[in-house]
């Protein structure tokens, strides 16, 4: 399936044993694999892609025409996945989310040049303000967006309902056009 990328967003992006690539079918089983390592993590997640939500939810995202989604590789093993959510063309603003790695892959060595690769490409596309949702519960990823330079702007509360049911309140952290400079992007 092509999705609607006008900005040229959903691209293969590449830094040093890191690649990300547009998520597709012949990415399932591997995803799959990965996202059964840490079982326990789903349910501060929006969406389950647990061994019994998997193929729901990997078929939902690859539907969705408001998320380009991304394969995370790693010397080229699976390390999990991520997306671009919500593009606003017009008001050139997008959401970083659906973000997972592998317990292995966690800690700083995948994700800070993961995302800072992706704010790069970002504005290079045209981007002025990118954005994180992280359930407030879920420290270690506030961690990782204040490690990146990212601004916290606050909290949104009941922002979503889980997939379990839960009311979750979301810590937003953005960086925009006048970061770039700060943050070496």
């Amino acid at each position: 399936m092509v999705k609607d990328d006008p900005l040229g967003l959903h691209a293969v992006l590449e830094d040093g044993p890191l690649r990300i690539e547009p998520l597709e079918e012949r990415h399932r089983e591997a995803l799959r694999e990965a996202c059964a390592e840490d079982r326990t993590i789903w349910e501060m997640y929006g969406i389950s892609y647990d061994p019994d939500h998997f193929d729901a939810s990997f078929a939902s995202l690859l539907a969705n025409p408001e998320r380009l989604p991304f394969a995370i590789l790693v010397d080229g093993e699976m390390a999990g996945m991520t997306a671009w959510i919500g593009t606003h063309v017009v008001w050139r603003t997008s959401e970083i989310g659906n973000t997972y790695l592998r317990p292995r892959h966690r800690g700083g060595q995948v994700n800070g040049p993961l995302k800072r690769m992706m704010l790069a490409h970002g504005f290079a596309c045209g981007l002025k303000r990118m954005f994180f949702s992280v359930d407030t519960r879920n420290q270690r990823s506030q961690a990782a967006c204040a490690k990146i330079g990212a601004t916290l702007e606050g909290v949104l509360r009941n922002h979503m309902i889980t997939w379990t049911g839960y009311l979750r309140d979301s810590a937003i952290f953005s960086v925009v056009e006048r970061d770039r400079e700060r943050l070496g992007l």
